[in-house]
């Protein structure tokens, strides 16, 4: 909306797409810090409390910690990036719609594990058939709406090794793939408190300078990035990074307020929209290192428990097995976030180093 305070009252600095990303970051943060605390109230008002599973008995004192704080920081950035954001440019209104889609189905699951007071939630084939027909759509709207062609890129490689355009059908396969990758392996990571926060802030920062160098016409041709028209998303992606950073306000150790899948399935979803969108999506194993490491773990784990009923782990995922091990809590979250920061340094350095 700010946007068009420079088209009709030439009102110059708000053209400027880095000066709306940087007051939808300003927004969504103060905002998030704003509304969580009452959030917390209302939900402990209510036990909206997070069921905690029995197989962690450790974690048996946050029973009464609430839990849907996704809700807050998703409801943060979309108001954020619509103040700030060109609405007419369609990659923004998708990357919007995909926190929105994508944390309305963690909602879901959210409500019925408080409802039930059980761990379950959601049944698990109705939960990944949502996000089959979610991940479907947007890549749908991507390719048909946003006319988005697609290369495969892997790193510090300069030219694609093909383009998957001309295969639309497995381009689109490729797509539903990462986005139901990338919003289960955040999930499986949201275990600890502020665990998945900061390595989901570094993913999101990281993305946002590869959409905003793609969009760029100067930088792009120098760097050989693929042409995107979608440094609006840019805007969006900040304002996601403002909210999670309120939210981490709250959400660090001892947390006051889970995520729950609210959260966790609308960052993965987002994080997978912009990889696609920037063609990182091999990179993304990269750049969202500790979700990588977190997933293997749990399919190790169930590998090698089913062929030769021997765990590999304490406990999967892998975050339950250091704690099995005797490692404070504090201590794992903060090295985790630690190869998080190392990944994406290095996934930027791919940048230049092609």
């Amino acid at each position: 909306m700010l946007y068009y305070l420079y088209s009709y009252f030439d009102i110059n600095i708000f053209k400027y797409l880095t000066f709306r990303a940087g007051l939808s970051f300003s927004m969504a943060f103060f905002l998030c810090v704003f509304l969580m605390p009452r959030f917390i109230l209302w939900a402990k008002a209510r036990k909206a409390n997070q069921p905690i599973s029995s197989f962690v008995p450790a974690h048996q004192c946050k029973t009464n910690t609430p839990t849907m704080g996704g809700s807050i920081f998703i409801a943060s950035a979309v108001i954020a990036s619509l103040l700030c954001v060109q609405l007419n440019n369609l990659f923004a209104i998708l990357g919007i719609i995909s926190l929105l889609v994508f944390g309305g189905i963690g909602a879901r699951d959210d409500y019925m594990k408080i409802a039930t007071k059980s761990n379950a939630g959601m049944n698990a084939r109705t939960k990944m058939l949502l996000l089959f027909l979610s991940a479907l759509g947007i890549s749908l709207a991507l390719y048909y709406g946003a006319g988005l062609t697609s290369d495969f890129y892997i790193p510090f490689v300069k030219t694609p090794l093909f383009s998957l355009s001309e295969y639309p059908v497995l381009m689109l396969a490729f797509w539903i793939l990462v986005f139901l990758a990338t919003s289960n392996a955040v999930n499986i990571t949201d275990g600890l408190d502020g665990l998945a926060s900061v390595p989901s802030i570094c993913a999101i920062f990281t993305l946002c300078v590869f959409v905003y160098l793609a969009g760029n016409a100067e930088f792009g041709r120098y760097l050989f990035l693929p042409k995107v028209n979608a440094g609006e998303l840019v805007v969006v992606g900040a304002g996601f990074i403002g909210a999670l950073l309120g939210f981490l306000w709250y959400n660090c150790h001892p947390a006051q307020v889970f995520m729950g899948d609210s959260g966790s399935l609308s960052i993965g979803g987002f994080m997978a929209y912009m990889a696609i969108v920037s063609n990182n999506e091999v990179l993304l194993l990269v750049i969202g290192s500790i979700f990588v490491i977190e997933t293997l773990s749990v399919m190790l784990q169930i590998g090698s428990y089913k062929a030769r009923k021997k765990r590999i782990f304490l406990m999967a995922p892998i975050h339950h097995h250091f704690e099995q091990k005797g490692w404070a809590e504090n201590k794992i979250i903060v090295r985790f976030w630690i190869i998080a920061i190392l990944s994406n340094i290095i996934a930027l350095l791919s940048i230049k180093v092609r």
